[in-house]
């Protein structure tokens, strides 16, 4: 598996976010981008269950990294998540995203997040739209910290 960059202040992968999530993503040999994540206490909803919010945000996070794996830069248009069974804290969680289209203009991705037994906990269909080569070059000069660092 190849290891995808990490940024310095995402809400996800941000290595200097200090409320961030701190996740790593992996390109995989089928294209797929993979992760995984174990919930804390500050991520709950429910007492033990992780928030809706997390579980849109990882899922968000992992199909938007497809785009990364093929060298694009996309933004989210549209994400639908279905939530299957609650979440839990404290387990370690695998999050799979793959793209399902990709045209001139958008990228479609599937993506979810399996329990340890393998079970869907969640899932979710996104639409991201490509930026414009002017659009990359300005998020490019702002990324201070764009590069992938040791887990």
């Amino acid at each position: 598996m190849q290891k995808q960059p990490s940024s310095r202040m995402c809400f996800v992968c941000g290595r200097q976010n200090p409320i961030g999530l701190k996740a790593f993503f992996y390109r995989d040999e089928e294209g797929r981008v993979v992760a995984h994540f174990t919930g804390k206490e500050e991520h709950q909803g429910y007492p033990g269950v992780m928030h809706g919010g997390i579980v849109t945000a990882l899922l968000d996070e992992v199909i938007g990294r497809v785009a990364i794996a093929y060298d694009l830069w996309a933004v989210t248009a549209k994400l639908e998540v279905r939530f299957r069974q609650p979440v839990p804290l404290g387990q370690p969680l695998t999050l799979v995203g793959e793209m399902t289209r990709l045209r001139s203009r958008t990228l479609e991705g599937r993506g979810e997040i399996q329990l340890e037994d393998g079970t869907v906990a969640a899932e979710a269909e996104g639409v991201y739209i490509r930026l414009s080569q002017e659009e990359i070059e300005r998020v490019e000069e702002e990324l201070d910290f764009w590069k992938v660092v040791p887990d």
